[in-house]
């Protein structure tokens, strides 16, 4: 597969968000708060982690990849498994894949990640990093 480009990760965010729900700040309403699309998308295209939910800790999350960019037309804002994305990333020059872990069990969910993928490489970013690879992370 193609290699991640311009991967942002967003746990810093996600520890504050769960800083305030454990000091009671924030409610679990507010955070658990999952669209059916999303638990649907959790269930059929998600990639099991061993990582508990942070909220309910009874089931393990989830990890769903939705995948954005104009050359995509109607596969944009689909969710795709990591298999996928691989042939996709084959396919295109460049579309935006955003990572988000659910709990189907109370709804938590969270955008983990985003990265670029793809066979266009104009970005003067070298080909690998020492970042781990993201998509490997189930």
């Amino acid at each position: 597969m193609h290699a991640q480009r311009q991967v942002v990760d967003y746990s810093l965010q996600r520890r504050a968000l769960l800083r305030d729900v454990y000091s009671g700040r924030t409610g679990t309403a507010e955070v658990c708060d999952a669209s059916p699309y999303l638990l649907n998308a959790a269930r059929f295209h998600g990639e099991a982690t061993q990582r508990r939910c942070p909220i309910c800790r009874r089931d393990n999350v989830r990890n769903v990849h939705y995948i954005f960019g104009d050359e995509l037309k109607t596969s944009a804002g689909q969710a795709r498994s990591l298999r996928e994305l691989a042939l996709i990333a084959n396919g295109f020059r460049e579309f935006e894949v955003y990572a988000v872990e659910v709990c189907r069990g109370c709804g938590w969910n969270h955008l983990v990640f985003r990265f670029l993928l793809g066979k266009a490489h104009g970005s003067g970013e070298p080909r690998s990093s020492s970042r781990p690879n993201q998509l490997e992370e189930v």
